[in-house]
């Protein structure tokens, strides 16, 4: 399979992701521009990826305006057509931004940028991620200051129900408590998915973590789930 990494102005994860895809995970990427609008050497089997950043500077709100780009028109076609879709952090909050995934990201609780590594855990194991990884805490980055995730009570009652939340912030032990919540999300929550399980946002950085000269491949796992058929 390949993976597209879409690059934003502002964007400045895509290269850490195209390294830990192509040379930790030994897959095969391409890195495609945000004014591009040709998907057409991908397959719904493939992945395209939305790294972190700043995209656009975050002016209006964060990934606002990365929505529009023409790139992400045919993310929108590819993920309705049931290709598979990663958002993280910044690409997160462009996936929330495009209605592929409900709720916003808004400004961390504490009004702090928040950079330091976390503890999550699977919530289930009824999407792609969550059967992949097990029930382990796994150590994983995080780096935003508009990261807390909210929804309103119909919405995160329907994301509980459909097993659609992915991730929540835990501490080493893997309990959830709000201790161990970086930025205030509600429920703790870290990362969700839609209702066809192919689209995936996720604030922690899981490929800063896949590298033995780091210490620390948690974030392998996550990824290599996404090079597995649903």
């Amino acid at each position: 399979m390949k993976f597209g990494i879409i690059v934003f102005p502002g964007s400045n994860c895509d290269r850490d992701m195209m390294h830990a895809l192509r040379d930790d995970l030994k897959q095969e990427v391409v890195m495609l521009w945000h004014k591009d609008r040709d998907l057409s050497m991908f397959t719904t089997s493939d992945c395209i990826v939305l790294p972190g950043g700043f995209s656009y500077g975050d002016y209006l709100r964060c990934g606002a305006l990365a929505r529009f780009s023409p790139m992400m028109e045919q993310v929108i076609d590819f993920a309705n057509r049931g290709g598979k879709v990663l958002g993280v952090c910044n690409g997160f909050q462009i996936l929330c931004e495009a209605g592929l995934l409900p709720g916003v990201l808004l400004q961390n609780d504490h009004q702090k940028f928040a950079c330091k590594n976390v503890y999550i855990k699977s919530d289930n194991n009824k999407n792609l991620i969550g059967s992949n990884i097990g029930t382990k805490a796994l150590k994983i980055p995080v780096a935003h200051g508009e990261g807390r995730y909210h929804a309103d009570a119909a919405t995160l009652n329907h994301l509980q129900s459909n097993n659609q939340i992915v991730f929540r912030y835990c501490d080493e032990h893997g309990e959830v408590h709000i201790n161990s919540n970086p930025n205030g999300a509600v429920n703790n929550i870290a990362g969700i998915c839609n209702d066809g399980r192919n689209v995936y946002g996720m604030m922690p950085h899981p490929e800063r973590a896949t590298s033995d000269a780091l210490h620390n491949i948690d974030g392998k796992a996550i990824l290599h789930a996404l090079t597995l058929m649903n």
